[in-house]
């Protein structure tokens, strides 16, 4: 007779439905999910740049006429002038590569050579120019690599460095601001643009919307500090004050300074310089009341520079656009202004090309050599 004590098998229960959290990190895990998100991003990253650019110039050359503009490049350029201007590229940029290496040194990294200093500026504007914001993620991961040094150092140093150039920037524009102040109050009064960017920067409503929002996004990290996303970005504002602070303990200060001021004098003049490159700006270097061309020389280099923070290849687009409304500050046709900005930015963009095929093959050589030693 079965034994009518015998223990039923118990019935398990229902599983718990899982959470969208843990679904969302299963989907994470997924590996066909992980491409699927490696190539959206990719595509957003160097894509949405690329279109910018691409749009920019369109919308540009839809403003002006092509042909005319053609016309100027091939008749109206001195090309002498021209070549100077690369000179100052390059010059600019060694000038930047030993000043970044004063940050290196000041933060721990052992020395680099001089040459090898040159060359994370060359190849960075290099790649910057197919894909944008990569030459400063290259120059971080080979400065590591090359140096065996920690790559967060590094990426504070390039932060730092990154923060100093935009604290620079901020004086030039205010300066500019100041000095050109009556021929951008003329263009704001007499053109339609102009009269739309008054309304803007006239608006109250509009900055205390802005500081709103700043002051809710302080709030958000404050409240929300334990989360990642929070900590990333506060670890990211803390290294970029480090990379800054290191300026004021290192003890070649004053040379970091010299440095720096020497590198904004050589940008500011490949644009001057390339004023001598068609009539119509050389006479705006002996028009009366412009300081030999200093003043639109001054105006045209801000607006460049802060056009470069527009997200695009090497700048193209929005670069060409800022040049061609500074300009137009002084009575330089747009047509006119798209050839300057046409010529400079072509040649300085062959420029970096060059430089960065230089830089490959410095980096193949030595790597031949380093790996030699080791051996």
């Amino acid at each position: 007779m079965a034994d009518i004590n015998k223990t039923k098998p118990q019935l398990q229960p229902d599983s718990p439905k899982k959470s969208f959290r843990q679904k969302l990190k299963d989907l994470e895990k997924n590996k066909s999910f992980q491409l699927i998100k490696k190539i959206a991003g990719d595509i957003f990253r160097y894509g949405f740049p690329l279109a910018v650019s691409v749009f920019l110039i369109l919308w540009l050359f839809h403003k002006v006429n092509f042909h005319n503009v053609m016309e100027i490049v091939h008749k109206g350029c001195n090309y002498w002038f021209i070549g100077i201007m690369m000179l100052a590229t390059v010059l600019s940029l060694m000038v930047r590569g030993v000043r970044w290496g004063l940050q290196l040194k000041a933060a721990g990294v052992k020395p680099m050579t001089v040459v090898c200093e040159w060359v994370t500026l060359f190849g960075a504007y290099a790649l910057n120019l197919v894909f944008p914001q990569m030459g400063e993620a290259w120059r971080c991961v080979f400065v590591s690599k090359r140096q065996k040094a920690p790559l967060s150092t590094v990426i504070g140093t390039d932060i730092g460095d990154r923060f100093i150039d935009w604290v620079i920037i901020m004086i030039l524009f205010i300066v500019a601001l100041v000095c050109a102040h009556p021929y951008i109050m003329d263009f704001m009064d007499h053109y339609e643009i102009g009269r739309e960017v008054k309304k803007v920067v006239d608006n109250a409503t509009l900055w205390l919307s802005l500081g709103g929002c700043i002051a809710f996004f302080v709030a958000l990290l404050y409240f929300f500090r334990k989360k990642k996303w929070a900590q990333a970005i506060t670890g990211n504002i803390k290294r970029m004050w480090q990379g800054f602070s290191i300026i004021f303990r290192m003890k070649l200060w004053w040379l970091y300074l010299l440095l720096s001021i020497l590198t904004w004098v050589l940008y500011f003049i490949e644009i001057y310089i390339s004023f001598f490159s068609f009539s119509y700006t050389k006479e705006l270097i002996h028009e009366t009341g412009l300081a030999y061309g200093l003043l639109p020389g001054l105006v045209a280099f801000v607006f460049g520079s802060l056009s470069m923070g527009i997200p695009s290849n090497g700048g193209l687009g929005p670069w060409n656009l800022a040049i061609m409304f500074a300009l137009s500050l002084f009575g330089i046709s747009s047509t006119q202004g798209t050839a300057f900005s046409v010529v400079v930015w072509s040649f300085q963009a062959f420029t970096y090309v060059v430089l960065g095929l230089f830089a490959l093959a410095y980096i193949m050589v030595t790597d031949r050599q380093i790996k030699k030693q080791e051996k």
